[in-house]
């Protein structure tokens, strides 16, 4: 039996667990109240519209009066963490805690669900000393909280998961920093999912910390062989001892596409074996805990959620062309220009693209990009629109399709060329008032070593050809241009 839990307030819906969790709030008869720091991104996810689904922009960095929030709000998922601000990420997660802690002061919420971080005695990490703080601030509250340790949670999108799968797909030998010896207790995301859903079925009267945990502890090793065998590589595994933590961020900044951020502070939690002992919550809520390799088949049956999404526009040729040994997280690199053009100008001379008129900028090269596929058995050298001013959601353009259009604003091209990977390239144009900015962006999930080796053999074509374009357009406008900025990942 519920104990009157009709409303629950899910902070940080926007991140991995949050991103799972709320679908099946609602699925299971909850009114959910989502935030995160992006209400646009908030949107991507296809829950605007949806019936009991609020979605709210929350910066926890901010001085923003929560009342609003809570007000009605029976029980809290406490998802943030600020892994993803860089070096003062700390301050930042530890802020929007005492922040959010003191909006429950004055709140009527009876109870916090919080997921945490498994801890090690002899850690000194930084990520996972935040994550215990956070729990003990929210607990400064005086409500009823239930602090989930979790250390790696497998399921697609999972930044930890994803590190290693990238490690497993994109190198021939995997040179590895020392901690890949380290221990963890990987949980299935099905399983971690069945623990928050069931803990909303007891009424807390008093703080609990419990650790959640699969059936088997691993070292990260023991995981990437598995992983391995489940992808049919027979993997080489070379531990390291000099790649300190520094230069393991800056080495996985070029083998995995999770955001450098995440990965510089997980590094800092995978140096340390993290023990977890899950028979408090197991005999509380018991369920069958997936083995690892279970989980890791379930986590690469889902992948295709990654094209099945806004982000691609539900597109069938996208899906089609989806592989599970492409990475998870995008490769970009795109240009930012500032102008004082106005958004419909910008848009008329977007929607030229392609045909006879080309790129608007470096159009040989182009043509030898067209060539090279060529060669290799492609048809980029057919030109075609459908049209030679307006574009369409479908329209074929060359090699190109269309598969998101929003007039005046944004408009994204499947990539059709031969290459090894799924990419697009994206428009964008933003309105600021006083100017408008134009963005020219390219997106890549590499398929292995040859999609890594492909993304960085293009990109100085890429950032010299976006920077191009973005001043190009601006010029056929007639308007002035203003400060631009290259972006990489």
């Amino acid at each position: 039996m519920h104990y009157m839990i009709k409303t629950i307030l899910v902070v940080g819906a926007s991140g991995y667990v949050g991103n799972h969790l709320v679908p099946e709030l609602v699925n299971s008869g909850y009114k959910v109240k989502a935030t995160g720091r992006s209400l646009k991104l908030l949107k991507k996810r296809g829950w605007d519209g949806i019936p009991n689904i609020e979605l709210h922009e929350l910066d926890l960095s901010k001085d923003t009066d929560l009342k609003p929030l809570l007000e009605g709000v029976d029980a809290v998922f406490f998802l943030v963490h600020g892994m993803n601000h860089g070096h003062d990420f700390i301050d930042v997660e530890l802020g929007a805690a005492r922040h959010f802690s003191q909006g429950l002061k004055l709140s009527n919420v009876k109870r916090v669900i919080y997921l945490g971080a498994l801890q090690s005695d002899s850690s000194d990490s930084k990520h996972l000393l935040a994550r215990k703080v956070t729990g003990e601030i929210l607990r400064e509250s005086a409500i009823p909280v239930t602090e989930l340790r979790a250390g790696i949670i497998i399921g697609p999108g999972s930044a930890a998961f994803e590190v290693m799968r990238d490690f497993v797909y994109h190198l021939p030998i995997m040179l590895t920093p020392k901690w890949v010896k380290s221990r963890n207790s990987p949980i299935a995301l099905h399983n971690l999912l069945h623990y928050l859903l069931e803990l909303l079925k007891f009424e807390p009267t008093r703080h609990q910390i419990m650790d959640v945990a699969g059936p088997e502890p691993l070292t990260y090793e023991d995981q990437m062989r598995s992983l391995g065998k489940l992808m049919g590589k027979n993997i080489r595994v070379v531990p390291l001892s000099f790649l300190t933590p520094t230069m393991a961020a800056y080495w996985l900044k070029i083998i995995t596409s999770v955001p450098t951020n995440i990965a510089k502070a997980l590094i800092g939690g995978l140096r340390f074996d993290l023990p977890a002992d899950g028979t408090a919550i197991q005999s509380l809520i018991p369920q069958h805990l997936l083995p690892y390799d279970e989980a890791v088949k379930e986590a690469l049956r889902q992948e295709t959620e990654v094209v099945r999404s806004e982000i691609w526009g539900f597109d069938p040729d996208a899906l089609a062309r989806w592989q599970t040994g492409y990475g998870y997280y995008p490769k970009q690199a795109g240009y930012t220009l500032k102008t004082d053009a106005s958004a419909e100008d910008l848009w008329r001379q977007v929607q030229l693209v392609g045909g006879k008129e080309g790129y608007f900028f470096a159009n040989s090269l182009w043509r030898i990009r067209e060539w090279m596929d060529f060669a290799i058995g492609g048809d980029a050298l057919k030109r075609y629109r459908r049209d030679p001013n307006t574009l369409e959601q479908g329209d074929k353009i060359d090699s190109w399709k269309v598969i998101k259009l929003v007039p005046n604003k944004f408009l994204s091209l499947l990539f059709g060329m031969k290459a090894p990977g799924l990419g697009r390239l994206e428009f964008t144009i933003e309105d600021k008032g006083d100017h408008r900015e134009i963005d020219i962006r390219a997106w890549w999930h590499p398929e292995g070593f040859s999609g890594l080796l492909y993304w960085f053999a293009m990109m100085p074509a890429h950032l010299f050809i976006f920077r191009g374009m973005t001043y190009a357009l601006v010029k056929r406008c007639k308007a002035k241009a203003q400060a631009g900025n290259h972006e990489t990942i």
